[in-house]
Parts: C-alpha cells; sequence; structure tokens
C-alpha cells in the first residue's frame, strides 16, 4: 500500500463516499479497513475535515490508483449505517448475502430452467388436449402425420404440429409451445399455476390411434411435385369430370382454365386434387375433394390455391375451399383483373406468408382490392377479420364479399345452374 501524491488529499466526505463507490464496484475488497483512520502526510487532522489517503490495491494483476485530486470534497448523501458503511440514493448496494445464499439462489434458478425444460420436451400438446374438460377429438379424416387436427364444440379447431411439442388456432393469429397451449385453453392461470397441470402429464403419451403414424408408406411418402405428375390432366367424361360438373355445378370453362394452369388433376376414385403453389409457382401442397372423401395430401405444406384471370390482377377475391375459388370465378364469368384464390381453411404460417406477399404485390397497383369471399358463417366472418388485418397491413384496400342465398360460393352456383 502507498500514501497519495501531494494534492490529492480529499477531506471525510468525499473520501467515504468516494471509497463507497470503489467498494461497490469491487476496487476495495473491504471497506471498513479503508476508513479505519489513515493517518495523513499532510498535516494533523483538524475539526473541519481530516485528510486520507486513499489506498492502492491489486485485482487481476492490475494496480488500481485513486490519485483524484480534482474531485472536490461535498457532504455524504444518505445515512449511517453500522460499520461505517453508507447508503447513497440511487446506487445499488453492494449483495450482504453469504457465498453459500449466492450459490443457493444459483441452484434454485437453475432447478427451475431445468423443470421448463423437462416440461416442455416432455408433456405432448396431444395429450393436453386429450385430457382438457371437455375433450378435444381428433379430425382423423382432416389430419396428416404431421399435422393432427382437433376439434371441440361448435367451430373450435386447433392444429398440433412439430411432433406435439407446438400448436396454432387456424382461426387467429395463437400460437405456441405447450405453455402457451395451457394458457390459451384457460387464460386465468399463471405460470407457476400452469407448471403444476403440466407437472401432472410428464411421460403421458396420446390416445390417438397408432394407425395414423404409422400408415403403410407404399409410396405415399414420394414428393408431392412427383406425386403429381403421376396423376392425369382433366378430360371431359372422367369420374373426376363428371363429380366436378354434374355435382359441383362447375362449367367446363372454367375447368379448362384451371387445367391450363395445371391447378387441378384428376386424382383416384373420381376426386379432384387442387394444388397449392408458392409465388415461384412451386407445387406446396395438394387438396382433395371427391364425392366421399375431403382431405389433403401429407408432407406438404398450405400456401394458396390460385387461378389467374389475367397477367397482372389487382384485385383478390379469397375464398375458403378451391371449389368456392372456381365457382366465384364461373359466377363472376371470370375478371381479367382478379386473382381467385383459397386459403383450403384455416391459415397456417405458410397461408399467411403466402398472402402477405401477394398483397404486398399487389399495393404496387393502382385501385388494389381485397375481397375477403369467405362462408357465410360465423367461421367465415372470422376468416374476414384475418383478411382484413393483412389486407391493412399491406395497405390494401378491403371489402367483404358474403355469398348470397348459400353458405358458400358453390351453393350460390348450384342454385343459379340447377341440374
Amino acid at each position: 500500500m502507498c500514501g497519495g501524491q501531494p494534492g490529492s488529499g480529499l477531506t471525510d466526505a468525499a473520501a467515504i463516499e468516494f471509497a463507497g463507490f470503489l467498494h461497490a464496484f469491487r476496487f476495495l475488497p473491504s471497506l471498513d479497513s479503508t476508513l479505519a483512520g489513515i493517518p495523513s502526510r499532510f498535516g494533523p487532522p483538524t475539526p473541519e475535515g481530516r485528510r486520507y489517503r486513499l489506498r492502492w490495491t491489486r485485482r487481476n494483476g492490475r494496480r488500481f490508483a485513486a490519485a483524484f485530486g480534482a474531485i472536490a470534497p461535498r457532504p455524504l448523501r444518505g445515512r449511517r449505517v453500522a460499520g461505517g458503511r453508507g447508503e447513497q440514493d440511487g446506487l445499488k448496494q453492494p449483495s450482504t448475502r453469504s457465498p453459500a445464499g449466492r450459490d443457493q439462489e444459483r441452484r434454485t434458478v437453475a432447478c427451475q430452467d431445468a423443470e421448463l425444460d423437462l416440461l416442455r420436451n416432455n408433456v405432448n400438446c396431444t395429450v393436453l388436449l386429450e385430457r382438457s374438460e371437455p375433450a378435444w377429438r381428433l379430425d382423423r379424416k382432416g389430419s396428416t402425420r404431421r399435422a393432427l387436427k382437433y376439434r371441440r364444440g361448435e367451430g373450435e379447431i386447433l392444429i398440433v404440429n412439430h411432433d406435439g411439442h407446438g400448436w396454432w388456432d387456424p382461426r387467429s393469429t395463437a400460437k405456441g409451445d405447450i405453455f402457451d397451449l395451457v394458457q390459451f385453453l384457460d387464460p386465468g392461470l399463471n405460470f407457476g399455476q400452469v407448471r403444476r397441470v403440466l407437472r401432472a402429464l410428464v411421460g403421458l403419451s396420446p390416445a390417438f390411434p397408432e394407425a395414423l403414424r404409422s400408415q403403410k408408406r407404399s409410396g405415399r411418402d414420394r414428393p408431392l411435385a412427383e406425386r403429381w405428375q403421376t396423376r392425369p390432366r382433366l378430360r371431359p367424361g372422367t369420374a373426376t369430370w363428371r363429380y366436378l360438373t354434374d355435382e359441383r355445378r362447375l362449367p367446363p370453362g372454367i375447368l379448362a382454365a384451371a387445367d391450363l394452369a395445371d391447378a387441378l388433376r384428376e386424382g383416384p376414385y373420381g376426386s379432384a386434387w387442387f394444388a397449392h403453389r408458392d409465388e415461384g409457382g412451386r407445387l406446396t401442397h395438394i387438396e382433395i375433394r371427391g364425392p366421399d372423401f375431403k382431405g389433403s395430401l401429407r408432407g406438404g405444406r398450405k400456401t394458396l390455391f390460385r387461378l389467374r384471370g389475367g397477367r397482372r390482377p389487382a384485385r383478390l377475391a379469397l375464398t375458403e375451399g378451391p371449389i368456392d375459388a372456381l365457382s366465384l370465378a364461373a359466377l363472376e364469368d371470370m375478371r381479367a383483373d382478379t386473382l381467385y384464390a383459397a386459403t383450403g381453411g384455416g391459415m397456417g404460417p405458410g397461408t399467411i406468408e403466402a398472402l402477405a406477399r401477394e398483397l404486398a404485390t399487389m399495393a404496387t397497383f393502382p385501385n388494389a382490392l381485397l375481397h375477403s369471399a369467405a362462408d357465410a358463417n360465423a367461421a367465415g366472418e372470422r376468416y374476414a377479420l384475418r383478411h382484413a388485418e393483412l389486407g391493412a397491413a399491406a395497405g390494401v384496400a378491403f371489402a367483404r364479399l358474403t355469398p348470397t342465398g348459400g353458405a358458400d360460393w358453390n351453393d350460390v352456383l348450384k342454385l343459379r345452374n340447377p341440374e
């Protein structure tokens, strides 16, 4: 320890305050020893203020000096407490916890983090849904191995993905992990209560049939584009043609336009395959509609079914299903300024991204317009509200186009073209 240089001395108040500052930032290991009454080299103590030498100390091989002669003495703020320490206004005081106490706190935090990881990785979202009251039921026809559709009550739908560790609500923007799902189902729970709910579900297996996860592969895992190319183009007189023209009342001209855009292929058993494509035209998902079947091929990602009336459409008519999009195109004689699109029902992340990109392109055109042509029911109105939000975000004008005389646009088309 060395003495200070001439001219660097400080008065009582400033020395004590500055030493407390150094101690708070761990420059001085011991404040008490610093303030033990170090004799001054610059004369005897006076009532007005004793002068102190400030310490030099080593920390991590460095020498910290306290030679700040320019600091003016000033009264010590705050109050004096036992041991000569000062509690300064606005400065966080050093912790008085023992090393054992700090170790215990660190162990507690580590245990909490470990439990969160345990709950996140070992509780399946499907288990929570199946054990809720009232319970959610698996929609096997609407599910794939990677996206399980659960239903409850009137219009309640949740999709479980990421092998049971993620979920999303097709009727809103809600999504997340198992913790978010508990609070989505019961918003009144705090995080501690959420953890108590999940502790009882650790390690439990979902009750949905194993057959859904272990379906025979036999070529079903081939790439979507390869499977699409193996299906025949639409031809008059086939079972698929009769289903679309006789049962769905779609005119041959609209079907020819869809075939020309390669938006439609013939499926087995009289079904029709509808293509979802991204903005570059790449096939991302295949929807299937038939006389006795409604579903999709697994392994895809929903974006948008699209049928363009012209090269640069400034209007987007957005329906729920591909058949509704074709029906609206038939009712409007396929306007050249319109892109007829369908979301396939619920809007997942891929669909929202595709819509955002399409609307961003349309926003550059004058008089761009988004027409929400969702179904005339409660679910359709919820979809329309979501469409309006996306249009507003892109700066595109919005309007609601509601089917009149039926629940959807195919119903309206059937009323116009009865058998």
